[in-house]
């Protein structure tokens, strides 16, 4: 199981053996569970068997991974293991996981292995299940989101979060409009929050980014022109509606000679003469070589 090649040969056996041959398999990893997880092999076999056996096996097998679950998802091969279970098994089976989390979710969202975890966990647990992590990852809402990783999670939570943790992070988004649309990450945490939010959460924030008519300085006289921010402002520019996407066409416009001389401005000078011409703003119309993150899986 931990040869480079051999490893190929079990994993065949668990995809195509009857359910015998994989049950008799899966019994000889017993005892070995963990040191073949960490392995960079013997991971690939651990998840294969995973995907294979009954929930008996399974939880069985997972077993051995219960009071060293941190050092797996810290470890370039035993977290693709974590990653495994949570997608392959029950719910109820994997509390073990979300045990081990308790008061290092904060920790683990920074993680380059950790987040991934999380994401998983919010994709496939229920949300009464997943209680302890949203109230530990609303205690840093902004410290998350400005960073590489947990930025990821932030806007795992906009995704798949419960409604209440949704607005938790626009909170944060508003009260900190200027950096969170102007940060290289927290800029894509802002995206995820309009796109994902509903109608009223969209309102607030656009609202928020049109500033006070009065003022003659509102933040989004800022974001037109910066390398991060004139991507929010194209998205506000396609989800916004009525009364308040006049508004800030209106606003934009007024600034139009100035757009131009900023390459970033250009960028929403072409999303507005679409508007003019009635065209859509859809997503892969925007002017988005970005930050390189959209296309980034994790």
């Amino acid at each position: 199981t931990t040869d480079v090649f051999g490893n190929y040969v079990i994993q065949k056996f668990f995809e195509y053996g009857t359910p015998e041959q994989k049950r008799i398999l899966a019994e000889q990893l017993v005892g070995d569970v963990l040191r073949l997880s960490l392995q960079m092999y013997g991971c690939r076999v651990v998840q294969k068997a995973l995907e294979a056996v009954s929930v008996d096996q399974q939880v069985l097998l997972v077993g051995e991974l219960k009071n060293h679950v941190i050092k797996c998802v810290e470890d370039q091969n035993g977290n693709h293991v974590i990653q495994k279970c949570i997608e392959r098994m029950p719910s109820d089976t994997i509390q073990f996981v979300i045990d081990a989390f308790r008061g290092q979710v904060h920790r683990m969202a920074l993680h380059v292995y950790g987040c991934r975890v999380i994401q998983r966990l919010l994709e496939h647990c229920p949300h009464h299940q997943l209680t302890p992590i949203f109230e530990e990852i609303n205690r840093g809402i902004l410290h998350l989101a400005q960073d590489q990783y947990g930025n990821y999670v932030i806007q795992h939570v906009l995704e798949h979060g419960r409604p209440q943790d949704k607005m938790a992070i626009a909170d944060v988004l508003r009260t900190q409009m200027v950096m969170a649309c102007t940060h290289k990450f927290a800029s894509n945490v802002m995206e995820k929050a309009l796109v994902c939010g509903n109608e009223e959460l969209r309102r607030v924030l656009i609202g928020a980014a049109i500033g006070d008519p009065s003022d003659p300085n509102p933040p989004i006289l800022t974001f037109m022109r910066d390398r991060y921010a004139n991507y929010v402002v194209q998205r506000m520019l396609e989800l916004a509606q009525g009364g308040q996407r006049d508004l800030l066409v209106i606003r934009l416009k007024s600034q139009i000679g100035m757009l131009k001389k900023f390459t970033y401005g250009k960028h929403i000078v072409s999303a507005l003469e679409r508007i003019q011409k009635g065209q859509s703003l859809a997503p892969y119309a925007l002017a988005d070589p970005h930050h390189g993150q959209h296309t980034h899986t994790h």
